[in-house]
């Protein structure tokens, strides 16, 4: 009996094992299909901080309380979490406390808000769970073993991005110049309307931008549709002949033979119907079924395929005319202010092979002097890297992929100004990885690593301060004592004001012109004694002889 006993309270205490089991794991899997269901339609998700190769959090405003947090797998894939109503700078806290406790080596398990097991996680190691609305109850996250995660350095990067540059890092004009509204606009015309210090004009738009309320009068001018020496009448004449100039090319579109019409539905038409379709459809202007002003848009892209057949269509001119529709809002006065974007500036949307070279030689050397060590990483990276792929995008839609509308816009405005430059989009580029691109070199990224970073910083940057940092850039090349020949026409087209103290700086030859036995600009070249060791060694090289003036 005893030992019947003993055997049937063996079986019940097996049974009973057994059935406790059964509902953990029928518990463990209720609990994740809950998590998958909130996945599926909350938007809530969970991060590995065991797989994570990097943390940052990302201020977009200047009381540094909103932005978005970063997380980044060691596959390079990111996982954003958005904070449009504040919290992030107590998130902020939070981080910091956690990573200096990596730093001390911490082996006792560390729990940084509410109190949870590790079971509401549903798996194993180290997880972030998020939720689609922040509070600070909202987000939790468990971090064991933190002397192994320490010894991690892939999981270990950790950085804070704000929204703030220093007065010593300003355009000494900053602040100089308010919004160009209606009165402001007024003052710059006479009776007649000309504008009288076209100069004037350009640096207000170039520091203050232009207020909504006005850019369809005002872009035309910058788009060199009107003249800045016209009178009201003679645009309004000019209008009118313009107007009839469209239309002709329009009938000469709709009067194509049949193989004509084959042609170019094959080469041009086919792209345009798809693009438009889906180019700013959540802006108000574009919203809805059959909406009328998609189909003026489609017009003139046609139109402008016709009127200039070696450029054609190429993707991305939708996203130029979009904006300019949106503002100028007359078809044929758009159609002639995208005419002149494409042919007047430099800022287009579909250049030719060589103009992209160009644009990317120029970049390389800016970055060169103004942030090497990234321009070393580059250099290391070898070809690819050289490439700079990653901002191929950034100059041939204009940055309109990569800021919010507002932001991208008073980017156009600051290009089309041509302040001192006609090349002010690269000291965009720069900016850009001024500000954003520390993790590049800090992570040594490689080439689809370093596309993927940028990639995701897409709509998460803050527009205004990398305005700012341009313009502050601008003003240190502006103080240069030389500039090497390879940037010798940077500013070769914006007239007056480029060096406007009548100060002209020095051109030092880069040294690299194979057509030639000497430098075509006159640049000198400074010898330099090679340092013990350096002989027979190959590569590219990074002299940093460019220092800013403080």
């Amino acid at each position: 009996m005893t030992c019947s006993t003993s055997s049937a309270s063996s079986l019940d205490t097996s049974a009973q094992f057994q059935e406790n089991n059964g509902q953990t794991q029928s518990t463990r899997w209720d609990e994740q299909q809950k998590v998958f269901a909130l996945e599926q339609v909350c938007g809530v998700f969970r991060v590995d901080l065991g797989q994570m190769r990097s943390l940052r959090l990302f201020f977009s405003d200047e009381a540094c309380t909103c932005g978005q947090l970063v997380v980044a797998s060691r596959e390079s894939q990111y996982k954003i979490f958005h904070f449009h109503h504040g919290g992030l700078d107590k998130l902020c806290e939070v981080f910091q406390q956690w990573k200096y406790c990596t730093e001390t080596h911490l082996k006792d398990q560390v729990l940084l808000g509410p109190a949870v097991s590790q079971n509401e996680f549903m798996s194993p190691g180290v997880s972030l769970l998020w939720v689609s609305h922040w509070a600070p109850a909202a987000l939790w996250f468990v971090v064991p073993r933190f002397q192994q995660l320490a010894d991690e350095k892939t999981c270990m990067q950790f950085s804070i991005r704000r929204p703030k540059l220093p007065s010593s890092e300003t355009h000494p004009e900053e602040n100089s110049s308010r919004r160009l509204d209606v009165s402001a606009w007024l003052q710059h015309l006479n009776e007649a309307g000309q504008v009288e210090e076209e100069y004037k004009l350009r640096k207000a738009i170039f520091f203050g931008g232009i207020d909504i309320s006005i850019r369809g009068e005002v872009w035309p001018f910058l788009l060199h549709y009107y003249s800045y020496e016209s009178t009201s009448e003679e645009r309004e004449a000019l209008r009118l002949q313009k107007r009839k100039e469209y239309f002709e090319i329009q009938e000469k579109r709709l009067s194509m033979t049949p193989d004509e019409q084959k042609d170019f539905w094959r080469q041009v038409q086919f792209t345009v119907d798809k693009d438009v379709v889906r180019t700013d459809r959540s802006n108000q202007f574009f919203r809805g079924e059959d909406n009328p002003n998609v189909e003026t848009m489609r017009r003139i892209l046609l139109n402008y395929a016709v009127f200039n057949p070696a450029i054609g269509y190429s993707q991305g001119m939708s996203d130029l005319v979009a904006p300019l529709l949106a503002e100028v809002l007359d078809e044929s006065d758009t159609f002639w202010c995208f005419v002149g974007l494409m042919q007047n500036t430099i800022f287009i949307s579909s250049p030719r092979d060589e103009d992209m070279e160009k644009q990317l030689l120029y970049l390389r050397e800016l970055l060169r002097l103004m942030h090497p060590r990234f321009h070393q990483h580059l250099c290391v990276l070898g070809e690819d890297g050289l490439q700079m792929l990653f901002c191929h995008r950034w100059i041939l839609l204009c940055f309109k992929r990569e800021f919010p509308e507002a932001e991208a816009l008073r980017m156009w405005e600051a290009c089309w100004a041509h302040y001192q430059t006609d090349y002010f989009h690269l000291f965009i580029c720069v900016a850009i990885v001024v500000i954003y691109g520390d993790d590049v070199i800090e992570q040594q990224l490689a080439t689809d690593q370093m596309l993927l970073h940028f990639g995701n910083l897409a709509m998460h940057m803050n527009g205004e301060l990398v305005l700012r940092k341009a313009r502050s850039l601008l003003y240190q090349f502006h103080l240069l004592p030389r500039i090497p020949c390879s940037l010798h026409d940077l500013c070769k087209l914006c007239g007056t004001g480029m060096w406007d103290s009548g100060f002209i700086p020095a051109v030092e030859c880069s040294g690299h012109h194979p057509e030639s036995e000497s430098c075509p600009y006159g640049g000198l070249v400074e010898e330099s004694s090679p340092k013990p060791g350096s002989e027979g060694k190959k590569g590219l090289k990074t002299r940093d002889v460019f220092a800013f003036r403080k």
